[in-house]
């Protein structure tokens, strides 16, 4: 029997409260990737498609948002303006300042109202929710992580996934599996509609969490990010 060990990330630490890994290739990045989980998630969830993006000569940095994995506080009204400071961070770490963000569910719909915040120059969104959905959910305490009901509502009143995806100055790749049971594929077939030279590939079957760790999609992910970011 072979023992197969898989490289660690370059670094784990904690930047502004917010708990992350930063995976680099063994040459210069040729662009980062920031990387959203979705709501009750956790960065190591995604260390998978972080991997992927190193073995193609991408940076990536996975973190917990806050009231996730180890990092402090709860989810609140700081969320766009911690998907900046990990878009800065992942920026100086890594050398480059090329910067992507893909994003999952809850990760999703972060990475498309935070995406100008960022400076971010492409966008994956897989499966993304809705910011009616997200406060009905959280109105419902239907989520597990720690959050505060007021001010992360205030946040997600203040930023329309749709109206963002009508100013996005990024590109756009939008995944979803006409399967999804938690949030429809209708809601993604909107965005590309509102987002002018937006690309949505729509997976038939699969369930809300199938297309984020389907190693096809993550390649289509990748090579997407490398053509329009690293170009």
């Amino acid at each position: 029997m072979r023992t197969v060990k898989v490289e660690p990330p370059a670094e784990i630490g904690v930047h502004e409260g917010l708990s992350f890994a930063l995976f680099l290739p063994a040459a210069q990045a040729s662009a980062t990737v920031v990387v959203l989980h979705g709501a009750g998630s956790c960065k190591e969830s995604h260390f998978d498609f972080a991997r992927a993006c190193r073995a193609d000569g991408l940076a990536a940095l996975c973190f917990d948002m806050r009231g996730h994995g180890a990092s402090e506080g709860a989810l609140d009204h700081r969320a766009v303006a911690d998907v900046a400071a990990m878009a800065g961070l992942a920026r100086s770490r890594a050398g480059v300042g090329a910067v992507a963000l893909r994003g999952s569910s809850m990760g999703g719909y972060m990475a498309l109202v935070a995406a100008a915040a960022a400076g971010a120059r492409a966008v994956v969104a897989i499966c993304p929710a809705s910011a009616a959905g997200l406060a009905r959910g959280l109105r419902e305490q239907r989520f597990e992580f720690r959050a505060d009901a007021e001010r992360l509502g205030a946040l997600l009143a203040e930023h329309d996934e749709l109206r963002a995806a009508e100013e996005l100055r990024a590109s756009l790749l939008l995944l979803h599996a006409e399967g999804d049971e938690i949030v429809p594929v209708e809601h993604s077939r909107a965005l590309h509609v509102a987002a002018a030279g937006s690309r949505l590939v729509a997976v038939l079957g699969g369930h809300h969490r199938s297309v984020q760790h389907d190693p096809e999609l993550q390649a289509l992910s990748i090579r997407f990010i490398r053509e329009t970011v690293a170009g």
